[in-house]
């Protein structure tokens, strides 16, 4: 719900409250000032619901940007023809990617890391990555 909307609803309801409470009990400045509280309450709410909705699209872009970074990653490992996508994880959290599975030598696994530190928007690599055995 947009701000100004949710702005009119509360003015709305204060106005219904008022009439419904019998405003002529009181002083006009009476139910001024419990009109200016209600409205400023509401003002209150809608800041705080938007910072909420502020924050729950970050997260939201948050989630999206992590994404789209383990995917750059595990295109970069696919292209690699000593690595093989499909033995590899890769789980991105705010930035920081997770490499887990195996490689055939010690040096793909860390031309894994390097590859995975050239994606735009990584902050770290934990290469969990094992050596496998030749048979």
């Amino acid at each position: 719900m947009s701000t100004r909307l949710m702005t009119i609803t509360a003015i709305a309801a204060t106005a219904a409250t008022m009439g419904l409470a019998g405003c002529d009990r009181g002083s006009p400045d009476s139910a001024r000032n419990t009109a200016d509280r209600t409205v400023a309450q509401a003002d209150q709410k809608t800041k705080q619901m938007g910072n909420e909705m502020k924050s729950g699209a970050q997260r939201m872009g948050d989630k999206m940007d992590d994404a789209a970074i383990t995917a750059s990653v595990k295109t970069e490992i696919a292209k690699d023809s000593e690595l093989s996508a499909l033995r590899i994880n890769v789980d991105t959290d705010n930035g920081r990617v997770a490499l887990k599975g195996t490689a055939p030598s010690p040096a793909a696994k860390e031309h894994a890391t390097t590859l995975a530190q050239g994606v735009k928007g990584v902050t770290g690599v934990d290469n969990q990555l094992t050596v496998e055995a030749k048979k």
